[in-house]
């Protein structure tokens, strides 16, 4: 079983400032320091160190160099990357001595997907993959029709929240994975009990996966609902844990695990990736993952 990842690759540009600069202010930056990131990107790098059979479908630009080289680090085939000659996505960070940041991202090629180039790669796609989307590139409602109708099982993390969000077929989706804020702007409701109602009331045949924080994550379908517990760790950096949990989560299903066992393996996968500095930098590998486990539960 595949996952086709329909998802953003960023060039994270990322400037070491004192304080973040002021309208009409010019300030010079103490460094530079360029990784690859998206969540698309992040996402993907997290099912192939979990062992996934995945294949990125996304653009670049010019300056897609770094994006290329991660996904070939992580042993991600490079049949459905595109360059195109413009430019690439990207973000522009500010990082202050205190810690605190302020982000500028410019879409750029995550926002040039043809429907010609994913009708492309629809026909690899075969009954009972997952073709995965966030919300970071284009045509996301095409990707879900074309999806379905190649009767594959649509997974939608709908980050970040947008106005044309709700005007997306959400009724093609089979898997949902959202936070409480999502869940909250896609039901209208704040509690998480009620969330995952609403869920069932507005598309009874889905699937819900809905991360809580500190508070660990719960799921519910037509048969049955379950909660996990975080394993509680040393937080240095919170960025990618949820791409880390998705990618995970997916690849356990994948390869036949219960909701329950694939709730655990994540949230142990994110629990060691909050441990650590950055985003893609942070996101274990399986064998990791499982000593964790082993450590954990003796």
């Amino acid at each position: 079983m595949k996952i086709f990842n329909f998802g953003s690759l960023n060039v994270d540009r990322v400037y070491r400032v004192q304080d973040f600069v002021r309208a009409g202010e010019t300030i010079l930056a103490e460094n530079l320091s360029y990784f690859p990131g998206g969540k698309g990107l992040n996402q993907t790098i997290a099912l192939a160190r979990a062992g996934a059979e995945v294949y990125h479908v996304g653009c670049i630009g010019r300056d897609g160099g770094i994006l290329k080289d991660c996904l070939v680090e992580n042993g991600v085939p490079l049949a459905y990357l595109r360059k195109l000659d413009a430019d690439g996505g990207h973000t522009a960070l500010q990082v202050s001595d205190s810690g605190q940041n302020a982000i500028i991202v410019y879409s750029g090629t995550n926002h040039m997907l043809s429907e010609d180039f994913v009708d492309e790669v629809m026909k690899n796609v075969e009954p009972g993959d997952f073709v995965l989307m966030q919300n970071e590139i284009n045509l996301v409602p095409y990707i879900m029709q074309k999806a379905k109708e190649a009767k594959a099982q649509v997974v939608l993390n709908p980050s970040p929240i947008t106005k044309t969000l709700a005007a997306y077929p959400l009724e093609l989706v089979d898997l949902f994975i959202v936070n409480e804020i999502e869940g909250e702007a896609l039901t209208g409701e704040t509690e998480p009990e009620s969330i995952l109602a609403a869920f069932r009331k507005k598309y009874p045949g889905a699937r819900v996966v809905l991360t809580l924080g500190s508070e660990g994550s719960c799921y519910q379908d037509d048969a049955q609902y379950c909660r996990q517990q975080i394993y509680k760790n040393t937080t240095v950096d919170t960025t990618g844990a949820g791409d880390t949990f998705c990618g995970y989560l997916l690849t356990c299903l994948t390869r036949g695990d219960s909701i329950k066992v694939a709730l655990d393996t994540a949230s142990a996968a994110s629990s060691i990736a909050v441990s650590r500095q950055g985003a893609a930098p942070s996101i274990p590998r399986m064998s990791e993952v499982e000593e964790f486990l082993r450590e954990r539960k003796r």
